[in-house]
C-alpha cells in the first residue's frame, strides 16, 4: 500500500513539474512540444488531393506529414512527404491490393486536406 501511495505522489509531482515547465514556455514552444508528441504517438491520417475541385487521390493510415528540410536541417523546403496506403476506391479502408507508398506533395501547387480518419 505504501508503494502505491509513493508512486501516486511521484506521478503528481511529475505532472506538477511538467505543468510548471509548460507554463513558462511561449505559445510557439508549446506548439512544437505538442507536435513532437503527436509525431511520436502517430495519427491515423488521411490525405485528400484535389484537382479542379474533384478528389483525385487519397492516402490513408498516414502517421504524419513531414516538412522537408535542407541538408543541414535549418531551412524548410517547399514540399511535405509521408508514407501511407493508396486508397484507390476511396472508401477509407485498406483493401487487398492497396499498397503502402512514399509520397511528396508541394506546399504551393497541390490543393490538399490532411485530417484524422473519422472511421477509426
Amino acid at each position: 500500500m505504501e508503494k502505491i501511495i509513493m508512486k501516486n505522489k511521484m506521478i503528481i509531482l511529475l505532472f506538477a513539474v511538467t505543468m510548471f515547465f509548460l507554463s513558462g514556455c511561449t505559445q510557439e514552444a508549446q506548439n512544437k512540444i505538442g507536435r513532437s508528441i503527436q509525431n511520436w504517438t502517430g495519427t491515423n491520417g488521411v490525405l485528400d488531393i484535389y484537382m479542379g475541385g474533384q478528389l483525385v487521390q487519397r492516402f490513408i493510415k498516414i502517421d504524419k506529414l513531414t516538412t522537408a528540410t535542407s541538408t543541414d536541417g535549418s531551412i524548410p523546403r517547399n514540399y511535405r512527404y509521408g508514407y501511407g496506403y493508396i486508397d484507390t476506391n476511396k472508401n477509407m479502408v485498406v483493401d487487398a491490393g492497396e499498397k503502402k507508398v512514399y509520397f511528396e506533395i508541394s506546399n504551393f501547387s497541390t490543393p490538399y486536406v490532411f485530417y484524422e480518419n473519422p472511421k477509426n
